[in-house]
């Protein structure tokens, strides 16, 4: 697979604290399976922005970064999370993909 060429993980649903190892898990996977230096992150499903999707992706950046340097990017990203990852300060930390209106 091609180092330039992103993987996509896509997140779903509601995301709860429980399942946030799920995710993790899911990542490691997809890490292990790619020498891709960024996972595209489709965030654009989920069906509320709220701190448990904020820890959600606060430990998937963790988990891509850990595994050799790779970035994570959102994709999809609904307003009210973008707001909230501000407010926690994770906007300026995490890549946001730019959204076309």
């Amino acid at each position: 697979m091609d180092p330039l060429s992103p993987v996509a993980l896509v997140v779903t649903g509601r995301v709860t604290r429980a399942a946030v190892p799920s995710l993790c898990a899911e990542l490691e996977a997809i890490l292990a399976a790619s020498d891709a230096a960024v996972v595209d992150c489709d965030v654009g499903g989920l069906e509320r922005a709220d701190l448990a999707a904020v820890e959600a992706i606060a430990r998937l950046s963790l988990v891509a970064r850990r595994s050799g340097g790779r970035r994570l990017r959102l994709c999809g990203t609904p307003p009210e999370l973008r707001l909230l990852m501000d407010l926690v300060g994770l906007a300026d930390v995490l890549a946001l993909a730019e959204e076309s209106t």
